[in-house]
């Protein structure tokens, strides 16, 4: 129960979209603070952060619900200032949130130029503008580690053009921070969640009916190598647990596949 103790977790993206399971942020930041962390809980929708927040401190950790649109670099800067007014320091930069097909994106012969550009500027920059205005703060500590959320769609076959890029991103994003910010005790690892059982995954396909829903999941589950079933977010909650404490204190740069052996088996 102490593997964070008396560390600050800014969770970027701890909402989630409503659905009959958890999200990876939402799971991640309640796996944190049942690990002692106290947790600033960031989503463009500020009902969703404050559910997330309500679920710990029913659980009696600590948790600040707060808004921001991380593709307006001005809502980054001042949620950065709110968390560290808050807590005084951030330990933990989180970053999980992301779009896929319910934004538009489509095999490269479709995709329309508005859709590539929200998706990216939703995965890719806002991630990228996060770290930036983190990033001053851990060399001020000489401390830090960041988690970013790709995805094993970066590494095989995927269809649609715009999630692909845009997760390879953080992947080369993760990579250049673990090697430029090395000296300054500073860790970056990235984690790539294959097939996992969320909301975002789920609902964008069943539009909510549940034969739908029973369906989609069934197909996705006979693509999973390891015991034929999908992932959860606490899978995912789990590894990010891993690599924002410090028994991975000597790991960085690295790209974590949690997919049930999909990568190693093809994709």
């Amino acid at each position: 129960m102490d593997r964070l103790k008396d560390k600050i977790a800014l969770v970027v993206g701890a909402g989630q979209t409503p659905g009959t399971t958890i999200g990876n942020g939402r799971a991640a930041a309640v796996r944190f603070a049942q690990e002692g962390a106290s947790v600033f809980a960031v989503d463009r929708d500020l009902a969703r952060a404050v559910e997330t927040a309500d679920a710990i401190t029913a659980d009696g950790g600590r948790c600040v619900p707060f808004a921001a649109d991380i593709t307006v670099e001005d809502d980054i800067v001042q949620m950065v200032a709110a968390c560290v007014e808050e807590f005084g320091r951030i330990d933990i930069l989180h970053n999980n949130v992301g779009v896929a097909g319910a934004a538009g994106d489509a095999p490269i012969a479709a995709i329309s130029s508005d859709a590539f550009d929200t998706i990216h500027a939703i995965n890719l920059r806002g991630m990228v503008l996060t770290c930036k205005h983190v990033l001053p703060i851990f060399q001020q500590q000489q401390s830090g580690t960041i988690v970013n959320i790709g995805s094993l769609a970066s590494a095989v076959a995927y269809p649609n053009i715009a999630y692909k890029t845009s997760k390879a991103g953080v992947v080369a994003l993760t990579h250049n921070i673990a090697t430029s910010y090395a000296q300054h005790g500073i860790r970056a690892n990235c984690i790539l969640p294959g097939l996992m059982d969320t909301p975002m995954a789920i609902e964008s396909r069943a539009q909510g009916d549940e034969e739908a829903r029973a369906k989609v999941r069934e197909s996705r589950d006979t693509m999973v190598p390891l015991g034929g079933k999908m992932g959860t977010a606490w899978d995912v909650a789990n590894a990010a647990l891993f690599l924002a404490s410090d028994e991975s204190g000597f790991i960085t740069g690295v790209n974590l596949p949690v997919d049930g052996g999909q990568q190693v088996m093809g994709g």
